[in-house]
């Protein structure tokens, strides 16, 4: 196992030699992209997992609950899962100049921020979908996140109707109990099996089938940045444990 890289001028230093002879790299991302945006991660010491709410965070974000406790899911979903003041830090604003730079072909994340796409990423898989996507189920009318923050347009539970058709608002985020969206996964996959350098960031890499999808790297360097070990750090050619912005700011 590759010794890890705690210094940042030392994790940058790699990352730009790496992407000096690398020109068809892959980004997968997870929740710990975005902290330094100011958007708590799930399983850390302070993240979501650990706070205290009426039902568990993993009850709340599933399927089943959408439909049983909608109220208490929207409740949930506008206080924790949007951030609509927050911004990309370096580590998103950087890959999206690597991109434009022809040296990044994709983005894979498991966030559902949309921060990445705001830093100017172009070819982005979100896996998990997105907060700015709140889809209609009878219409198909989709309202943006903004939207459904302004409460214009709700019942008396505080539970989103579309103004158009009165029908029901799901957010276009996978739920728990809820399969992933087959082309965004055999985009990522072809993504990932065509990259010559695969750098994961940011993710525990616990969290299935999302994770599984890095199975089908069969390129040159795996990259691992993350401040936790992962159950695939014995794979990785390069291990980075320190801030990701700043490892990316190079």
């Amino acid at each position: 196992m590759a010794e890890a890289i705690t210094n940042a001028t030392e994790a940058q230093q790699a990352l730009a030699s790496l992407f000096e002879t690398h020109g068809h790299a892959v980004f997968f991302g997870g929740a710990g992209v975005s902290t330094a945006s100011g958007i708590p991660d799930f399983r850390s010491v302070d993240g979501l997992y650990h706070q205290q709410f009426d039902y568990p965070p993993e009850t709340m974000l599933s399927h089943s609950f959408f439909v049983s406790h909608k109220p208490d899911f929207y409740n949930f979903y506008r206080k924790k899962m949007i951030a609509l003041d927050a911004k990309p830090n370096r580590a998103h604003t950087k890959l999206a100049e690597l991109e434009a730079a022809g040296k990044l072909d994709a983005v894979v994340t498991q966030n559902i921020d949309g921060l990445h796409q705001m830093a100017g990423s172009k070819n982005v898989f979100e896996l998990h979908g997105s907060v700015h996507r709140n889809v209609c189920q009878r219409c198909g009318k989709t309202y943006d996140a903004a939207w459904i923050m302004a409460r214009e347009h709700e019942d008396a539970q505080g539970v989103p109707i579309c103004p158009l058709c009165r029908g029901e608002i799901k957010p276009d985020v996978v739920l728990y109990e809820e399969p992933l969206d087959d082309n965004v996964v055999n985009g990522a996959v072809d993504a990932i099996a065509h990259a010559d350098m695969l750098i994961i960031g940011g993710t525990s890499l616990v969290v299935y089938p999302a994770a599984g999808l890095t199975r089908f790297f069969n390129g040159d360097k795996l990259v691992i940045i993350n401040r936790d070990p992962t159950p695939q750090d014995h794979n990785a050619d390069l291990l980075i444990s320190c801030d990701i912005a700043a490892a990316f700011d190079f």
